[in-house]
Formats: C-alpha cells, sequence, structure tokens
C-alpha cells in the first residue's frame, strides 16, 4: 500500500543473480529455457521488485491498469502464463515485460498518454514480446557466454529500465565492468524481435476493440519528448531496450492505412485514465512542478479532482492549512465522488483530524466498497479509537485484495497485538519481513508465532507460514 524506495545497482544486480544463476550447474538453466524456468525466473524478479521499488498501491491507478492488461490477454492467442501487471511510480515513460509473465507500466507513460488506446498500444506491444518469449529466446543463445558476463549484462539492461533514463549510464557501467558490453544487444531487444511485438501486439489492440493510431501514437509522443526534451536524461526510457522507433511507426501508420475507417475512427472512453492522471499528477509527479500546473490552470476551469490534487500536492509541500482550503473546495464540488471522500478522508486522518476524517472514510467505503485503500484508512482510524471489533475485519478484508502486501500484514499484524492476540500479530509480523524478503526477521516471528500456537488452526496456519518462509528463501523458488 506504501511506495517502495528505487533500487540500486546493488539491488538490480543481485536481483539478476538471483534471477539467473541456477542452483546446480552454471550454464544448466539456458541450456532450454523452459515454460517453468521463465515462471522461476519472473517470480524472482517480482518479489524482489516489490519490496525494492516503488510499486504503486493505490487500487484506482492498479485495478484500471490491469483491466486493460486483462482486455488485451483476452483478445489474444493462448498465452504461454498468466500475466501479472505492476504500476511502478516512476516519471520515465517507459514499460518493460520480464519473462514469466510480468509487465509492469511507470506512471509516466500513464500520465503522458492522451487516449486510452495510446497506452493500450504501449501494453499490446510489451505483451507481444511475452507471447513471442522474445527475452527468454536471447537468454537461450546466450548459453555460450560466461554467467558474470551475462548477468552482468542483463543487470545492465534492467537497471537502465528500471531506473529510468537517468540510469542509463549506471546501467552501462554495470554492462562495461562486467566486460560483457558486447552482449548487450544480444540480451536486448533487436529490430527483429520489435518489429514482431509490433505486429503481435497491433493485431491484439485492434482485436480488442482499441484504436489502432493508439500505437504509433504513443511512440511518436516519445520521439516528441526525446527531440523537444534539452538534455538526453529526460529521453524516455524506451528507447534503451525498444530500438528503431521511427521505422516501426512508418510501418504501423502504412497498416493503418491499409484498413477500414471504421476501426481508425473507434472512439475511447477515457473517464478512468484522467481520474488516474489526477492522482498521479496529485501524488507521484514532483510537487513543485505538479502545484506549478494546477496553477496554470483557470481555477474558473477547475473540477473536483483538480481542487483535490491542488490539495494534496499543498500537503505534501506542508502547507497544511492552505491544502485544507483546498480539500475542502474538492468536498464542495462534488462531496458524493467516492475518490474525493477517500482522498479527503485520508487528508484528515494524517492531520489529526479524526472525526471528519471518520465521516469521509465511512462514506467513500460505503460508495465503493472494494477501494482497498479507504478501508486501510478506516481500519486504522478503528484501531487508534480501540475498535478492535471493526478494525480486525476490515484490515483482514484489504488483505484479501492485496494479500502479499508487506504494509498491510504489518498493521493487522500491530493491531492484532495490541487487542490481545499475540499469535496473530507475530503471525502477520513475520508475512510482513517475508514479503519485504527479510527473511530472517520474518523466521524469528514465525518462532515466536509458533510457542504461542496453541488449537490446531493456529498450528496449521505456523506451518503454512513456515512452508512459505520456506518456498521464498529457496534459491529456485
Amino acid at each position: 500500500m506504501r511506495l517502495r524506495k528505487l533500487g540500486t545497482i546493488t539491488l538490480i544486480a543481485t536481483l539478476t543473480v538471483g534471477m539467473l544463476l541456477p542452483p546446480t550447474s552454471s550454464h544448466a538453466l539456458f541450456e532450454s529455457l523452459s515454460i517453468k524456468d521463465e515462471k522461476k525466473m519472473g517470480r524472482k524478479f517480482d518479489a524482489t521488485l516489490r519490496a525494492k521499488m516503488a510499486v504503486v498501491g493505490d487500487p484506482l491507478i492498479d485495478s484500471y491498469i490491469k483491466d486493460i492488461v486483462d482486455k488485451i490477454v483476452k483478445a489474444k492467442r493462448p498465452m504461454p502464463f498468466k500475466i501479472k501487471s505492476a504500476v511502478i511510480a516512476n516519471n520515465s515513460m517507459n514499460a518493460f515485460a520480464i519473462p514469466g509473465g510480468y509487465i509492469y507500466i511507470f506512471t509516466g507513460l500513464i500520465a503522458n498518454a492522451e487516449n486510452e488506446s495510446e497506452l493500450a498500444g504501449v501494453i499490446a506491444h510489451e505483451l507481444g514480446h511475452v507471447s513471442e518469449r522474445h527475452m527468454a529466446k536471447r537468454l537461450e543463445k546466450a548459453k555460450y557466454v560466461g554467467i558474470a558476463s551475462m548477468v552482468g549484462a542483463v543487470a545492465g539492461i534492467f537497471l537502465g529500465v528500471a531506473g529510468g533514463s537517468n540510469s542509463g549510464k549506471l546501467g552501462q557501467a554495470v554492462i562495461m565492468g562486467s566486460q560483457a558490453g558486447a552482449q548487450q544487444a544480444m540480451l536486448a531487444y533487436s529490430r527483429s524481435d520489435e518489429r514482431d511485438a509490433d505486429h503481435v501486439g497491433f493485431n491484439t489492440m485492434v482485436e480488442a476493440g482499441f484504436n489502432p493510431n493508439g500505437m504509433p501514437d504513443m511512440f511518436t509522443i516519445m520521439q516528441k519528448k526525446k527531440w523537444f526534451s534539452g538534455n538526453t536524461t529526460a529521453v524516455p526510457s524506451y528507447f534503451m531496450t525498444h530500438p528503431g522507433l521511427t521505422e516501426r511507426i512508418g510501418y504501423l501508420k502504412g497498416r493503418i492505412k491499409r484498413m477500414p475507417k471504421r476501426f481508425s475512427e473507434r472512439k475511447d472512453d477515457n473517464t478512468r485514465l484522467k481520474r488516474v492522471q489526477a492522482m498521479i499528477q496529485a501524488k507521484l509527479t514532483p510537487a513543485d512542478a505538479a502545484l506549478g500546473t494546477y496553477k496554470t490552470k483557470p481555477e474558473s476551469e477547475y473540477t473536483a479532482l483538480d481542487y483535490l490534487g491542488r490539495g494534496i500536492v499543498l500537503l505534501r509541500l506542508k502547507q497544511t492549512q492552505k491544502a485544507e482550503e483546498w480539500i475542502q473546495k474538492a468536498l464542495d464540488a462534488d462531496s458524493e465522488d467516492p475518490l474525493v471522500l477517500r482522498e479527503a478522508g485520508r487528508f484528515y486522518y494524517k492531520t489529526g483530524q479524526a472525526a471528519k476524517a471518520g465521516m469521509l472514510l465511512q462514506k467513500a467505503v460505503f460508495k465503493a466498497p472494494k477501494d482497498a485503500l479507504a478501508l486501510f484508512y478506516l481500519s486504522l482510524l478503528q484501531a487508534e479509537n480501540g475498535d478492535y471489533n471493526r478494525a480486525i475485519p476490515a484490515m483482514r478484508k484489504v488483505l484479501t485484495s492485496v494479500p502479499e502486501d508487506a504494509e498491510v500484514h504489518y498493521y493487522l499484524g500491530k493491531i492484532l497485538g495490541e487487542s490481545g492476540d499475540d499469535f496473530g500479530g507475530y503471525l502477520h509480523l513475520a508475512y510482513s519481513e517475508l514479503y519485504l524478503l527479510h527473511i530472517r526477521k520474518a523466521q524469528t516471528h514465525a518462532t515466536k508465532a509458533e510457542s504461542l500456537a496453541k488449537t490446531d488452526k493456529e498450528k496449521e496456519e505456523v506451518e503454512k507460514l513456515k512452508e512459505t518462509i520456506k518456498k521464498k528463501s529457496r534459491k529456485d523458488s
């Protein structure tokens, strides 16, 4: 539910080593990279990324992206993997997929999309890489390359992708430091891979009902960001691993010209996109820049979300009194919007105004029962008031939406412990540390939970926890 800090060179290198090195022979994995191998690699990468990077935990944003991904997957031919998506809080215009069916979309890409089809175009392209197993095939081709060199090359590539354009030089340093510069081209996507992913992704997004112009239009936006930016650090990091954009735009536009006009005349419903973009601007873009954007818009044109966003940004800048004024304007503009209610409730919770927070959060949950973030803050408020009979079931319900969220497990454990349930407290603290990949701390809490287990059910829960820790700590998990 909270944002994780971005990783460093050490993180990515360690991640990639753990992901790629098999437990036995140093070359065994790459002699035949099976679907099972890819799934193992993907799980390892995803677990580390979620523990260490800035993964967005807002259900408004996550569910929107998931729905687009699911719509595209449904329109595709059978996929070799179950696709899992995540949103990374990073201003780069970027997205990438890894072996095993994991796709990551950066908030910078979402924020710069002018319509839903543009966003869907990039997602469909990335899923094309997944379905065609491009990275896996390149890893297989690298089987005769020294493992250390190959790991360095992949680490550099992922560092550049995950860290954004500012990390490109750092990624290159890892590559060259490992003496694997010659292998970068082997492991990065080739122009042939890109053309293949464009072809497959384009067909899929059209089948899914999106406007085909979305894909080349989004690539064109990236090009504009490249050519009109004053420095290379602002270049969308998508260019680092996805070459040949100019010729690919031409290819895609050529295909669109040959299609019946009804496809390019499709209209997007961008209502959800605009709400997601409003939250990204308010919460996840640099505060000073976001405030500047709000100031350039005439207040006569403000919507409730504009008032709300400006209030959120002012709170980030520690201008609490001014923030409250704009939050109240948002409520005056639309006191029935569950998003406005949720964010206003969070504001009053964070500023210590419990009565206002409780009223707003309860109303938000009533209007949007599936909003785990609203329920999360309502549960915290209930716990602070000593109302554990409501706080505990509420936090457990949040956990059903995000079962591997370390912060939710932490607060559930804390609330259970405060209520007198020490067993439950230690159990969930163990899960919290586990999903942060703090294996030793997880084992310590698990041992305490085991010593407190009395009923058969509690003993079963401990065994399940221990087995989960065992799987997570295994090198080949």
